[in-house]
């Protein structure tokens, strides 16, 4: 944090430079900036980046939530208020409706425990209090700040009967505010507010004005009484007091309700088959569970969720997993009592590949009697692919069905881009997740349900990152039907949120594309769909070939791996709270997603953002399998075919934005450093073939990129970006060398 405090510093003295220079101001202002900016440098260089201890979840809990303040509550406000004057002004017969809420936020740092063992019960009510807190301290400050601002009279001023009879009941009874009802009903309100925390979580997150009073029991409650004072105002001329200074104030509260953001739960589905079979077993219902077929399992869990009895038995004994997976829920379901619904709105399946995984959680829910919306993550390959089919089959059971149709007939389904980058690589892993969009709102459309689709992308391209407008606007036909949902990498946070003009770039740059995606067919392909969806099916299975072929095909490739990068010394950093493997193995099928790009990247290999691309391209065009050809017929085909991907990439958005982020990984690679990296894999058997074929599967992908963009270089369409990168070569390509130097000596436990 402190590095990115001065990092913010040293952009906004810059910035203060910029202006100064442009409007000419003096010498000695110019001057003491450069001091004060040489002091942050100094600083900066003098801060070490990396703690000595192991970040705790409640770390980045805390870390994350302090964006709120720092712009996340003014970006998001302003873009609401903006966002509702541009639809009054368009349609000004809306003027009187409220604009639901553009933006909401989410979380699930405290309720990710897929592979994090240290997200606990005890975690998921400090991150529910925490998050709480900061929302009731930013209500309860703007209440004290619109107490001391609104000082009208009564003597001058007619306020309201309602006003007026919150002023009497606010029980301030200080006589030098008798005349002054605004102050005293705000009081009140705060008291009222400040009483709801404390009964929410226990305390009042800051200083308050008077006393508490009768706690509210919605943030509904709230905002109307904030009517009442924007009405009164209206009444005697002071409208545009109200506009300025109140409906911001309940703007926020209905943005940020009680709770600030919703806290989603996400477990594997192996983890949720354990602790349901072992409930199974000890009610005396099954011993069997995990042996049934899926058809038994769906019969045994509905019987369950039809039953009104616990499946719990108060005098049995648990394992430890079990016993904290109901833990979990159990608080949960507290923090939904205690904050409110939206407190946790979402509990998301890892690995979902059956309807049995849907239903497991939907028996813990009940047990600890949590509502909430179960989300379904479909990740590899396989499951992707059968990603309509499983929620065909969801949807099709009539307790699942219900329980949908009580909560709004609105199903949310969640598609993950880093793991199945790394089941199958990239071209394949975009692929299926496009093919799944499409599925999933054929499907939901099918049985009546609004489709809300929730992008695990972000970060590096190998994690499903790039320019977000032209990603969102890439997605299928009615895949964004007027919401969307997308993570934002932990890596990344900074960058998009630590300024606030930035913040609300990105924000608006969502809410853009949304719109946009929602309201227009951006594919436009007409009858050439169905034949430019064939040839991209045919280039994925070639690209998951080639891929699978080297990364888990390859004998010893994850020796080779492990000895090319620098996985091993990145996973022993303390730069968050997650181990780097979900098991203790060395596979990459164990692999988490993030420390698999990244060890790549330092590397400046970057594999998992292209790898497969260039084989499937050169495959494709020279008609893998469509014969032996040769000759001027062999010359034809590729003219004919190199044409179709030409045309496809001028038309279609999906294909472009795949080769444009493609293009740009491939611009940000190194093969000339990675080679020298090569120098790490001395002795470890079969490294050189597969260096070597890393190297030739590079150059083929550059020369096809470029065969279908008819670009002469990388990123020819994009100069400024292309320039950006190369001045950040300077840099990055010593650090690379010292790397290189202090890996050997590392690993030789060699010390100076």
């Amino acid at each position: 944090k402190t590095v990115l405090d001065n990092q913010r510093a040293i952009a906004h003295l810059l910035a203060e430079r910029d202006h100064d220079a442009e409007h000419d101001f003096g010498h000695d202002d110019a001057s003491a900036l450069v001091d004060e900016l040489r002091l942050k440098v100094l600083m900066l260089w003098q801060t070490a980046i990396l703690r000595l201890t192991k970040l705790r979840v409640r770390d980045e809990i805390n870390e994350s939530l302090g964006y709120y303040d720092l712009t996340l509550f003014t970006a998001i406000g302003s873009l609401q208020t903006d966002a509702r004057r541009e639809v009054v002004r368009r349609w000004p017969e809306l003027a009187s409706h409220a604009l639901p809420p553009v933006i909401r936020m989410g979380s699930w740092i405290g309720g990710d425990r897929d592979g994090n063992p240290f997200v606990t019960a005890e975690v998921v009510r400090y991150a529910l209090d925490r998050q709480a807190s900061i929302a009731f301290a930013h209500h309860l400050d703007a209440l004290g700040s619109l107490a001391v601002e609104l000082s009208m009279s009564a003597r001058l001023v007619n306020p309201s009967t309602a006003l007026m009879d919150l002023a009497e009941t606010s029980g301030d009874a200080s006589p030098f505010r008798a005349d002054e009802p605004y102050r005293r009903a705000l009081r009140g309100m705060q008291g009222r507010l400040a009483a709801t925390a404390r009964l929410a979580i226990g305390r009042v997150p800051t200083a308050i004005l008077g006393d508490e009073r009768t706690p509210y029991d919605s943030p509904a409650a709230l905002m109307a009484d904030l009517d009442v004072v924007v009405a009164s105002l209206a009444s005697h001329g002071a409208a545009t007091v109200a506009a300025a200074l109140v409906d911001p104030v309940r703007r926020d509260v209905e943005l940020f309700g009680f709770h600030l953001c919703g806290l989603d739960l996400r477990q594997s589905s192996a983890v949720h088959e354990l602790t349901v079979a072992e409930l199974l077993a000890r009610a005396g219902v099954t011993d069997a569970y995990g042996a049934l077929d899926e058809d038994d399992r769906r019969k045994v869990l509905l019987a369950e969720l039809a039953s009104p009895r616990p499946l719990q038995v108060p005098q049995a004994t648990y394992s430890e997993r079990t016993t904290s997976e109901l833990a979990i829920v159990v608080a949960a379901a507290d923090g939904v009592r205690r904050i409110g619904a939206p407190a946790v709105p979402h509990y998301v399946i890892s690995a979902c590949s059956a309807v049995s995984d849907v239903l497991e959680v939907a028996v813990l829910a009940k047990e600890a009697g949590l509502d909430v919306d179960i989300v379904p993550l479909f990740e590899t390959i396989d499951d992707l692919h059968q990603a309509g089919a499983t929620l065909d089959a969801l949807l099709a059971q009539p307790w699942y069905r219900a329980h949908v149709r009580a909560h709004g007939d609105s199903q949310e389904v969640m598609i993950g881009y880093s793991d199945s980058n790394k089941d199958g690589g990239y071209l394949a892993a975009n692929w299926s997740l496009y093919e799944a969009e499409a599925a999933l709102v054929a499907v939901a459309r099918r049985h009546g349900v609004h489709l809300r689709l929730f992008h695990g992308r972000g970060g590096t391209v190998g994690r499903g990152g790039g320019p977000a407008y032209e990603a969102i606007l890439a997605q299928p036909p009615g895949s964004v039907d007027g919401a969307l949902r997308v993570t934002e990498q932990g890596e990344i946070v900074a960058a998009k949120f630590a300024d606030g003009e930035l913040a609300r770039r990105n924000l608006e740059t969502v809410l853009a594309a949304t719109l946009e995606a929602s309201c227009i067919d951006t594919e436009r392909l007409g009858d050439d769909a169905d034949d430019f969806r064939e040839v991209v099916t045919e280039l994925a299975a070639l690209a998951r070939a080639e891929y699978r072929s080297l990364v888990y095909e390859t004998p010893g490739f994850a020796e080779v791996f492990r000895a090319l990068t620098p996985i091993g010394e990145i996973a022993s950093l303390n730069i968050g709270s997650r181990p780097a493997s979900r098991t203790s193995s060395n596979r990459i099928e164990d692999l988490r997603a993030i420390p698999w790009v990244f060890s790549w990247s330092q590397s400046r290999i970057m594999l998992p953002g292209w790898y497969g691309t260039g084989t499937a391209l050169e495959r494709w065009v020279h008609g893998a399998g469509d014969g032996d050809g040769g000759g001027a017929d062999e010359d034809v085909r590729v003219s004919v075919r190199l044409a179709t991907l030409r045309e496809m990439h001028a038309r279609w958005p999906f294909l472009r934005a795949v080769l444009s982020n493609m293009g740009m990984v491939l611009a940000k690679s190194d093969l000339t450093i990675a080679d020298r990296y090569r120098e790490l894999t001395v002795g470890v058997p079969g490294a050189d073939a597969v260096v070597d074929r890393i190297v030739a599967e590079h150059r083929l992908t550059v020369h096809w990129l470029l065969q279908v963009t008819g670009d002469a270089t990388l990123l020819a369409d994009n100069p400024a970006l292309a320039r950006s990168i190369r001045n950040r070569f300077a840099y990055l390509d010593p650090l690379n060398h010292l790397q290189l130097a202090f890996l050997r000596r590392h690993r030789a436990a060699v010390t100076d």
